[in-house]
């Protein structure tokens, strides 16, 4: 069939018009993002520090957005049960999932059978903290540095304990990295709840457990227990008195913190991706978002989706280390 010229020209700006208006598309979604509810799924319980500043953050997104953004707790199952829920839905920026480092890089270690990697599932989006780990002992413990309970942990092999918020959490791997680099055998204690572990330090047993400020402050100021280092290579500004493990006489190498991160599941666009992570970076830069942080001695990273996979590479590595030295699993 023969097209004449006059229908070619007739014809044709409607067919350029179609196709710009396909190519500007994506676009222009991802400029409007979002038009309607997003909801942000969390694997951790309501009312801890994930929990509070994710609502925070939720809440200025929301009024910068002009849309809501809700907050659905998920936690229990290893971070299964949230993952199931995020991974359900489109990769379009409306379900997005709270998840830390060890989701990331300890759940396929510790779930074998599963073939589960996190990062294969899950796009990383943007970063919204980091914590660091202080070693709390109870306030009347007659350790007064690292060298001290390394020294303990030696004199009594297979006998010192500690606890940590459950199996494969990162004061569990914490304390068994503090064993790989110091050549001693503890025994690990884990408990059910943050509070629980706390109180039972404070009381002595476990003789020790890794902690975060928002987690055992409850503890600190009744107290209950002290800390005698913090496992990162400088000192917290809320506890300047605290020194680092190395300067403690501990092992310099040990660092122990997490990191909480917002993914979506794969195959985002990059465009909504990025709208998402510099709308976040305007958020985690707001005062009140700021003072919080200082509450919680969080810190902000501002790490792009390609330094989260990076960082998650290495806390796999180490973590992938650890499991396998102690058959570690969750199944």
């Amino acid at each position: 069939m023969t097209i004449s010229r006059r229908a070619l020209l007739t014809t044709m700006p409607a067919v350029v018009a179609a196709l710009a208006a396909t190519l500007s598309t994506p676009a222009a979604r991802a400029e409007d993002f979002p038009t309607k509810t997003v909801t942000v799924y969390t694997a951790f319980a309501p009312g801890s520090g994930p929990d509070a500043v994710l609502r925070i953050v939720a809440d200025k997104l929301g009024k910068l957005w002009n849309q809501r953004v809700l907050v659905e707790n998920r936690p229990g199952g290893g971070g299964f049960i949230a993952m199931e829920a995020a991974r359900r839905a489109p990769a379009d920026g409306y379900a997005l999932l709270q998840l830390d480092s060890e989701h990331l890089a300890a759940v396929p270690h510790l779930y074998k059978s599963r073939n589960f990697e996190t990062l294969k599932v899950f796009d990383p989006v943007t970063t919204l903290f980091r914590t660091n780990f202080f070693v709390a002992v109870p306030t009347d413990s007659k350790w007064k540095t690292m060298a001290d309970l390394v020294g303990a942990a030696k004199a009594a092999p297979g006998k010192l304990t500690f606890g940590s918020w459950g199996v494969g959490s990162p004061g569990h791997l914490g304390g068994e990295q503090l064993e790989l680099l110091t050549g001693v055998d503890m025994v690990h204690v884990p408990f059910r709840e943050v509070s629980m572990l706390y109180t039972s330090v404070g009381n002595g047993e476990p003789a020790w457990s890794f902690a975060t400020l928002p987690s055992s402050q409850g503890a600190f100021k009744a107290g209950k227990i002290r800390y005698l280092a913090i496992a990162a290579p400088k000192r917290q500004p809320q506890m300047p008195d605290v020194p680092t493990v190395a300067e403690a006489g501990g092992p310099a190498g040990l660092e122990v913190n997490s990191f909480v991160v917002l993914v979506a599941p794969k195959g985002i666009r990059p465009a909504v991706r990025d709208r998402i992570h510099a709308d976040v970076t305007k958020v985690l830069a707001d005062p009140e978002v700021k003072a919080r942080y200082e509450t919680f001695a969080f810190e902000n990273l501002g790490w792009s989706p390609e330094e989260i996979e990076r960082q998650a590479a290495v806390k796999s590595k180490t973590y992938g280390d650890l499991v396998k030295r102690k058959s570690i699993s969750l199944e």
